[in-house]
């Protein structure tokens, strides 16, 4: 007797890891990716929902003669030399520098993004995995570190983390590449014709051609009619290939930029100095104190959950400030160039590197840097500008060279050219000083420090030239 069909059922045990935030764990996290003026919000929000929470000291307010006090202990600090006059526009520069970088800046994209998960219909577990991904975008969308290496463990939701972000305005953000990007963007377009959308996919393989308009050359590579064609470049046109950079573009929203930390250089070297003038000190209330040994149970219980309420977020909000400092201080050591010589001499840095050195995971590093800022004798920089990729140099040294210091030394060689330089020119100096970089790598830096072309240079240059002898006659 055959038994067919015969299903057996076995226990068996699996072991499944789940992301689970407590709401303590949840506050820490915001607290921690809270610039300052957001921050003292959120303790004026706590204070008014807390009553066991209370005010001890507000440094946000000093009295006139403690300012003057302290306005006089400044001047003593930076009076350095016995030359008035030079240290007098010592002072006038670094006061200019210090206002350039206060100066109203538009909402980041990282910022605009993370708004819009906020109030997405999504669990605690895949708003995490957004977020991070979002933390590690650069300004044109793409992603800086590949996203399987910002977790611990495996993600099995992180496709659809990205898949999430990829719709959020600008669309085509959380992607590997512009090409990427592109593919992103056409497929969310589901007004246009299927075969629309295959012939694009072709398209892109020649942008060289759509940005030139060369209708026929494409169309006889593609395959289809020359009208066709033109009707898929134009589509092409409507789209972003850098989507990050588009929304700075357009964006309108302005904010004031304080510095979050500030690198002081002293005898000793480099100090770091929390700006924690713009928030109160915080300590529990006494009456509630009391209140939590009453004889009353009802009372002392809720007494005492207030008081617990507060001391954490006290705990919390302490355990911000020495993460910061603690990163602020790693950044200071690994970029210690930048801080002696200026933005030239920027390191590559990545968000591993920092967590490695500090035995922290990556995205408390990522949610510490985010839209926070340093102020710096070289001016206020964004603390993720510290963290830059790496470019290929030449001879045994190998990869010392980050983006942005090769991009500003770009913009050094272009500002002292003696006759207009081409790309091409341009990445054959940057081989000379042991930097490996293409003539298309050094196009794009070069329209990312928004100098134009040698020919816009030149247009530039003649009309400067005309209006000054204009002027002259």
């Amino acid at each position: 007797m055959h038994k067919q069909g015969l299903q057996v059922q076995r226990q068996s045990l699996v072991q499944d890891q789940r992301l689970k935030m407590n709401p303590q764990l949840l506050q820490s996290i915001k607290l921690m990716e809270l610039p300052l003026m957001d921050l003292r919000e959120r303790i004026e929000q706590e204070l008014e929902s807390n009553p066991a929470l209370e005010i001890l000291e507000d440094n946000s307010t000093v009295p006139l003669d403690e300012a003057e006090t302290l306005r006089k202990e400044e001047d003593e600090y930076f009076e350095t030399t016995s030359d008035p006059g030079q240290r007098g526009n010592e002072l006038a520069e670094e006061h200019r520098r210090f206002i350039e970088g206060v100066l109203a800046r538009p909402e980041t994209l990282q910022e605009h993004l993370l708004r819009q998960i906020q109030v997405e219909p999504i669990d605690d577990e895949l708003c995490f995995i957004a977020e991070t991904l979002i933390q590690n975008l650069d300004d044109d969308g793409f992603h800086k570190e590949k996203p399987e290496t910002l977790f611990d463990t495996p993600q099995p939701r992180l496709q659809e983390a990205m898949e999430l972000v990829r719709e959020l305005d600008p669309a085509g953000t959380c992607t590997s590449d512009y090409r990427e990007s592109l593919m992103v963007q056409i497929e969310a377009s589901l007004e246009i014709p299927e075969a629309v959308i295959n012939n694009a996919e072709k398209a892109l393989d020649h942008l060289d051609l759509v940005e030139r308009e060369k209708y026929a050359s494409l169309a006889k590579i593609i395959g289809i009619k020359e009208e066709e064609t033109r009707v898929i470049c134009n589509f092409l046109k409507t789209l972003s290939p850098f989507p990050g950079r588009a929304f700075e573009s357009a964006s309108s929203e302005v904010r004031f930029v304080i510095p979050d930390v500030r690198v002081v250089k002293d005898k000793d070297g480099f100090s770091i100095i929390l700006n924690d003038e713009t928030f109160p000190v915080l300590g529990t209330n006494s009456f509630f104190e009391k209140m939590s040994v009453s004889n009353d149970q009802s009372t002392k219980e809720f007494a005492r959950e207030k008081i617990k309420e507060a001391r954490l977020f006290i705990n919390h909000l302490s355990q911000r400030n020495k993460t910061l400092i603690r990163v602020a201080n790693a950044i200071l050591e690994f970029q210690r160039s930048f801080f002696m010589k200026g933005p030239k001499y920027l390191s590559p840095l990545t968000l591993g590197d920092i967590a490695k050195e500090l035995q922290i995971h990556e995205t408390t590093v990522s949610r510490t840097a985010h839209g926070k800022y340093m102020q710096t004798e070289w001016g206020i920089f964004e603390i993720r500008y510290f963290f830059t990729n790496s470019i290929s140099g030449a001879g045994s040294v190998g990869s010392q060279f980050s983006k942005e210091s090769v991009k500003e030394i770009i913009k050094e060689i272009i500002t002292a050219e003696n006759r207009l330089l081409s790309d091409q020119e341009i990445s054959a100096l940057l081989n000379q000083k042991g930097i490996a970089l293409a003539r298309r790598t050094v196009a794009k830096y070069r329209k990312e420090l928004d100098m134009g072309s040698s020919y816009t240079r030149k247009v530039k240059r003649s009309l400067v030239r005309e209006k000054n002898s204009g002027g002259s006659k």
